[in-house]
């Protein structure tokens, strides 16, 4: 522990992250299998970006969203990955204070992102679907702009809320967390101050976040499938509930893994359990976004084949 004196409390400035496992062999084997992980990650969500940018067939609503939780799926798995890689070869991993702190804030700030992108595509998919005819001027350019700003700014808000806490706690104590990356809840548990207000205020942001998104896909999609129950043609139907499968797949894994989190009583919740879901959702799901789409898109395989058949001719 590299203590500072300050008045009757001895001041943790740095932390030690237990990581994953001490088994050697283990080590070497989930190092190989995250690193793989995150160049896919990193290559597929990159792909994802550039050929939405480079595709006139793409430049719609959906893919510019799509474009920016490509990119939230970069920022979200890159503020733990490269960390927890470097855990695996180091006989004690230590962060400093602050850079435990930002790396709650920068991993706080693309969850909440993503949360909030998907529901703006789900608007998105409610408006075209439902409201076809007014399909341009409900997601004009402007509208996409605000839409995103929102997103943005909520991810802000939310990480702020994270780091003012942090930043909040006095440490005097044990400074071993049990985990890859610096966790709120296990900073909660290591501090020595006054935790009741301060473990609410990043509940509230990151919560609210959740509720509401959660609250805007589900209205949006209940609509969906009224209107699309509603159509005569079974063509159409399969055509209207095609563009939304990508959508619902990611939501599912995304909002899926957040519940049972949440719901998951805390008794029967090991730290060992936590880390394991913590890896899912931080560094696999990331990696499976880019995949989800490319594989049940069509228009984004179309727009592949397209690419690479202009680049076989030339």
């Amino acid at each position: 522990m590299d203590p500072l004196v300050d008045g009757n409390h001895t001041a943790v400035t740095r932390f030690i992250l237990l990581g994953l496992t001490h088994d050697p062999v283990l080590q070497v084997v989930l190092f190989v299998i995250i690193l793989c992980i995150y160049l896919v990650t990193v290559f597929g969500n990159l792909s994802t970006i550039i050929l939405i940018r480079i595709s006139s067939q793409l430049h719609h609503p959906m893919y510019f969203f799509l474009s920016h939780w490509a990119l939230a799926d970069i920022g979200y798995s890159s503020s733990v990955t490269p960390n927890m890689l470097v855990n695996f070869f180091v006989e004690r991993n230590t962060i400093s204070y602050f850079g435990c702190g930002l790396q709650l804030g920068v991993a706080a700030f693309f969850g909440g992102t993503e949360c909030l992108l998907l529901a703006a595509m789900a608007y998105d998919r409610f408006v075209a679907i439902c409201n076809p005819l007014l399909y341009s001027a409900k997601m004009s350019a402007q509208v996409c702009a605000q839409l995103l700003l929102v997103t943005y700014v909520g991810g802000f808000v939310d990480a702020s809320s994270f780091i003012i806490c942090v930043f909040s706690l006095v440490f005097c104590g044990p400074n071993v967390i049990n985990h890859f990356f610096c966790d709120f809840a296990p900073l909660l548990e290591l501090s020595c101050s006054d935790t009741s207000i301060l473990a609410v205020i990043p509940s509230f942001f990151a919560g609210s976040i959740i509720v509401i998104t959660a609250i805007v896909i589900a209205v949006s999609y209940i609509y969906i499938l009224i209107t699309i129950m509603r159509m005569h043609s079974t063509e159409g139907r399969h055509k209207a509930f095609s563009t939304c499968t990508s959508h619902l797949t990611a939501v599912t894994l995304f909002y899926g893994t957040v519940l049972f989190i949440y719901v998951m009583p805390k008794s029967s919740f090991s730290t060992d359990q936590n880390k394991v879901v913590s890896v899912f959702y931080m560094v696999v799901i990331p990696m499976l976004n880019p995949l989800i789409y490319s594989l049940r898109n069509s228009e984004i395989k179309g727009a592949l084949n397209r690419h690479f058949r202009r680049k076989i001719i030339s």
